[in-house]
């Protein structure tokens, strides 16, 4: 199979959620011998020399890239605020130059599958309908709209909170606008499936979550140092800033004070200034970027996931279970997992709940345990990259003999 999977920003290095969800798949797909050309956008913020992927990866999949300029600014979100029904996220990412550089793919080559990462790739639906006969598949992340619509819910500043508002409107007429524009509809869970079909999707759709290599993530507990807790993710994702911002206020006073050898450790890249500031609190470490995530991971017990919008699904989590991590999170953080509480990761929704749910584990090490040996088992069984990829390609066989 042909498959030309088009994503806004270089998913190389594989190192956030996001990026790891789209290079996986990638790197499955030539695996399984399918021919597979990826087309990105190359942003100032997300910049990567493609000439320095290792050839180990390149000689197997054909990587096109297209520098961008997708600067967001005060000014740019005010003159769309006023003169444009888009929402500013989607609007930055309509840009001529990249579409022109689609069309000569398309006019040069043919391709059975067009794969849309995520819902800002659509607006190039018209123009690959025009220049292809491919089946065109989008693969949703989450549910864009709800992502903004549960920043707004969390926002005390008003005007903050109706910015919020009016963009997260725009982005959900997007959504459903763009619904049954696409041929095959992917979706991480079944909750975001079951929410593009209330909102009227009638297109064939596949549920198939991040898979992971569970053979690439060894767990090494023998190297905790326990008792540690720890966080690891985009410190320029905005509900990755307000979720830690919320535990530190509201729970990391506490437990320091109960605890004064306790340490709090933060891994994460391009966290702003203004976010570094509200980490400088006493036993919090705050090491910026790193150069092994797994090792990382795998020298700290206590994985803390304090997260209060998003949507879709949270390969970081999915990456601690498979390393064996005890992780406390929110209902929001576990959506389209299928975890189980108190089996193979602990749930809490308020600041009182994530108190007690770390005081637990600090208390109780058979429980800490217990929590990651469980934790292990249930990815193995639910999410193997080859066995989710394999189901996936017969998934789009088959609707491409019906196309």
């Amino acid at each position: 199979m042909k498959i030309l999977q088009l994503h806004n920003k270089v998913p190389y290095p594989p190192k956030d959620g996001g990026a790891i969800g789209v290079w996986n798949f990638t790197l499955e797909f030539a695996k399984q011998g399918h021919e597979v050309t990826l087309f990105v956008m190359n942003t100032k913020k997300h910049y990567y020399n493609i000439k320095t992927i290792p050839k180990e990866f390149t000689k197997i999949i054909k990587i096109i890239a297209v520098d961008v300029k997708v600067p967001i600014t005060f000014f740019g979100a005010l003159f769309n605020l006023f003169l444009s029904n888009k929402p500013y996220n989607a609007q930055r990412f309509i840009l001529n130059n990249y579409k022109q550089k689609l069309i000569k793919i398309l006019v040069n080559n043919e391709f059975d599958v067009i794969l849309l990462e995520g819902l800002y790739l659509c607006p190039y639906i018209e123009t690959i309908r025009k220049y292809s006969k491919a089946m065109i598949v989008f693969k949703a992340h989450n549910i864009e709209h709800e992502i903004w619509e549960r920043f707004a819910k969390n926002e005390s500043n008003f005007f903050k909170q109706n910015y919020l508002k009016i963009l997260s409107e725009r982005i959900k007429v997007m959504e459903t606008q763009t619904i049954n524009k696409y041929d095959v509809l992917n979706t991480l869970t079944s909750r975001d499936a079951n929410m593009f079909n209330s909102l009227g999707n009638k297109k064939p759709f596949f549920v198939s979550p991040v898979g992971i290599d569970v053979s690439h993530l060894i767990p090494q507990r023998e190297k905790i140092v326990y008792p540690t807790l720890f966080y690891i993710g985009a410190l320029d994702w905005a509900p990755n800033q307000e979720g830690l911002v919320w535990f530190i206020r509201k729970v990391w006073s506490n437990l320091n004070q109960k605890y004064p050898d306790l340490k709090f450790e933060i891994a994460g890249r391009n966290a702003p200034e203004w976010f570094v500031k509200i980490l400088n609190e006493p036993n919090i470490v705050h090491y910026g970027e790193i150069t092994d995530a797994y090792k990382f991971i795998n020298e700290h017990a206590i994985m803390l996931v304090p997260l209060l919008s998003g949507s879709g699904m949270r390969i970081k989590i999915v990456e601690g279970l498979a390393l064996g991590k005890t992780i406390v999170t929110t209902s929001i953080g576990t959506e389209g997992i299928d975890t189980t509480h108190n089996i193979n990761i602990l749930i809490a929704d308020t600041a009182e709940q994530f108190q007690k749910q770390i005081e637990k584990l600090l208390s109780d090490k058979p429980l800490f345990e217990s929590l990651g040996t469980n934790a292990i088992k249930f990815v193995k069984k639910s999410f193997d990259i080859k066995n989710i990829t394999k189901s996936l390609i017969e998934f789009w066989f088959k609707n491409l003999k019906k196309k």
